[in-house]
């Protein structure tokens, strides 16, 4: 099976035509080498893909007919990659700059609830001020002193 189609067929990627736009991105590689669509894929061969800013790596157990259900994929394919990329991932989600520069844009809710956080803990609930002995002080500029 071609790896565009393998790829696809795994479910890496959606589409097949989006796996060969990666492909002739160098994107992906069987041991050290780059390929080409047309590339022909067998059974224990290790492929490098790269996807999301993190490299994945997978062994070809059996290479299926056609596409396959999301169950059937472990019995296809191994997962070699690195814990530490699938960590790197998940703190590029979490990251807010991920999904927009800060500052462009309305709040999202987070940000509201953040702003909001700060803005009470700057006004001190606690501190009752008696007005008019704040302005009991002051003249109203008519007395002179003698």
């Amino acid at each position: 099976m071609r790896i565009d189609k393998f790829l696809w067929s795994i479910r890496f990627y959606k589409t097949r035509s989006i796996a060969a736009d990666e492909i002739k991105k160098n994107r992906v590689s069987i041991g050290e080498n780059t390929v080409k669509s047309s590339k022909e894929v067998r059974e224990g061969d290790e492929v490098k893909i790269r996807k999301n800013q993190i490299n994945y790596k997978i062994k070809i157990l059996q290479v299926p007919k056609s596409r396959i259900g999301a169950k059937l994929v472990p019995l296809h394919i191994v997962d070699l990659t690195d814990k530490q990329e699938y960590e790197l991932l998940k703190l590029r989600r979490n990251e807010q700059s991920y999904y927009r520069n800060r500052g462009e844009g309305r709040p999202t809710k987070k940000d509201r609830r953040s702003i909001d956080e700060f803005t009470d803990e700057g006004v001190s609930n606690d501190v009752d001020t008696d007005w008019s002995d704040f302005f009991s002080g002051l003249d109203d500029g008519n007395q002179t002193e003698d």
